[in-house]
């Protein structure tokens, strides 16, 4: 594991950016699986941003996201629909038809969830996921449990992530209780994972995730026995790290 520390939360945007780019670099037809939430907005405009400058191009990108809510259709304006549209898709030349989100309007979880696998399968798998982290260590919407859960499934929110979510709607009682999901195993066919994490109220989690056992309670630990992974973190996020005092960037190998 790459474990990368950065000064701002804007230098690590804009080193998760570098990353995702170089895979693009490497390979114009590859398939980025994306994440949502407030962590890797910064990280998407610098991507537009390097779209806008001629730097990049997405016209042979496909795309799949981790998750979708269930119940939400995707012209609400909380849905990931919504989202990734928002903050990247409709600022860069992406094939719409290239871009895939689970369809959490499908009412037949097990029909939307089975549909999404073999979507990835045929898109020939992910060749980097970035990843956001949970503050219970949630990846996707894969919550603390007593197992890894395999394929993209259904999964039921902990009250910790619909309250975490609550500010982005009218109220608590709005926020969907379900949501279509990657499981885990999903998750650790990616050939290569990136992670980022920012601010003080991730430091505990990030210790945990990253230096702490892997087990299915913090679902993130599972990423250490992955082979190629990358986690960018700000300063506030590795405060709990016991790393003492940083530069700009370190970064260290962890066997």
């Amino acid at each position: 594991m790459n474990f990368i520390i950065t000064d701002t939360y804007e230098e690590m945007s804009r080193m998760g950016a570098a990353e995702i780019e170089a895979v693009m670099a490497d390979n114009p037809q590859c398939v980025l699986g994306l994440a949502t939430g407030s962590t890797p907005i910064g990280l998407y405009a610098d991507l537009v941003a390097d779209y806008e400058a001629g730097k990049i191009s997405f016209k042979d990108v496909t795309t799949f996201n981790l998750d979708e809510y269930r119940g939400l259709a995707p012209d609400h304006d909380q849905s990931y629909h919504w989202f990734m549209a928002d903050n990247l898709f409709n600022h860069v030349d992406i094939d719409p038809a290239r871009t895939h989100v689970p369809d959490g309007f499908d009412p037949d979880a097990e029909a939307a969830c089975a549909a999404y696998e073999e979507a990835i399968e045929e898109a020939g798998g992910i060749d980097i996921q970035l990843l956001g982290l949970g503050h219970n260590g949630h990846i996707g919407f894969n919550e603390p449990a007593d197992n890894f859960p395999v394929a993209t499934h259904c999964v039921t929110l902990t009250e910790s992530t619909i309250n975490a979510n609550s500010r982005l709607f009218d109220s608590i009682d709005d926020v969907p209780h379900e949501a279509y999901t990657m499981g885990i195993g999903t998750i650790m066919k990616a050939k290569k994972i990136l992670v980022v994490a920012s601010g003080e109220d991730k430091a505990a989690i990030v210790k945990q995730a990253f230096f702490g056992p892997v087990v299915p309670e913090v679902p993130a630990s599972v990423l250490q026995l992955h082979p190629d992974v990358t986690v960018i973190v700000d300063q506030a996020a590795a405060q709990a790290c016991e790393m003492g005092s940083t530069e700009a960037v370190i970064s260290m190998t962890v066997e």
